[in-house]
């Protein structure tokens, strides 16, 4: 690597640019040139459409990266296994704070019944941003992809919606964990949703100053965000030499362990 591109990225490094969505630009020592954007899996109708600086870095790119292309209409849930009875795989004090929160939500708990927890945990968290005016349509990713596909622009997963499956369903105790954060932090989490919702409508976060509310155990944050950033990581240091749009979950882009700093 040249001196002078040595320069360049040690510049950029210390005087990033700043852009009006969550976004940030990394160079690698391979040539990969990163331009990574904080997604929200589900937006509103006012993030549509996406900034029109966004889509210009899109048409400047050699593909977009994503954790998993979900423009497709098959469901990444098919096949799975009946588990037993909640009542069998709750204590009380569990059950009837789920029963509490889905009623809240207007779930039905016989619906709940047939899904491991992992999965009721994921159904309750889309349904609460759904209640808080959301919609996957409106997802930044979602967006992305069209926008991709429309300038047939390659698409490159960082690991694939069966991947993602996968690591859910090796959960212990049939995702327990996760079900239990959710059910902790249920209100932090609808917080945490407007807050991110806001980095796209008013202003991104400065990373010195931010701070974000724990929604997750140390141990579930270690597997869901710390080692799939350390994964991707390797991945976008092995991409040839190019351009490209990195879109993944906000939340992987700040807090401990971040994308940025592991590329870094």
């Amino acid at each position: 690597m040249s001196l002078f591109h040595r320069l360049k990225i040690a510049f950029r490094a210390l005087f990033p640019r700043r852009y009006a969505w969550p976004g940030m630009d990394i160079s690698l020592p391979g040539g990969q040139h990163l331009h990574l954007v904080g997604s929200i899996h589900m937006g509103t109708r006012d993030m549509s459409p996406l900034p029109p600086g966004l889509i210009t870095r899109l048409h400047g790119a050699d593909a977009l990266i994503v954790e998993a292309d979900i423009s497709g209409d098959e469901s990444p849930f098919a096949g799975l296994a009946i588990p037993p009875p909640l009542n069998e795989r709750l204590n009380p004090a569990q059950l009837a704070e789920l029963e509490r929160v889905a009623d809240e939500l207007g779930l039905s708990i016989s619906m709940l019944e047939s899904q491991p927890l992992w999965q009721i945990a994921m159904v309750l968290q889309a349904t609460q941003a759904q209640r808080l005016g959301l919609r996957g349509d409106y997802g930044i990713d979602y967006q992305l992809l069209n926008a991709a596909r429309a300038q047939q622009l390659p698409v490159i997963e960082l690991e694939g919606a069966d991947s993602q499956i996968d690591l859910l369903r090796q959960m212990p105790n049939d995702g327990l964990l996760l079900l239990e954060d959710t059910l902790t932090h249920w209100h932090t989490n609808a917080r945490l949703l407007q807050t991110m919702v806001s980095w796209w409508l008013e202003a991104p976060p400065s990373v010195d100053t931010l701070a974000l509310p724990a929604t997750f155990s140390e141990s579930l944050y270690d597997v869901l965000m710390h080692e799939r950033n350390q994964a991707w990581c390797s991945k976008l240091h092995a991409l040839p030499a190019g351009r490209y749009v990195v879109a993944v979950g906000a939340l992987h882009l700040y807090g401990e362990g971040n994308l940025p700093s592991l590329l870094r």
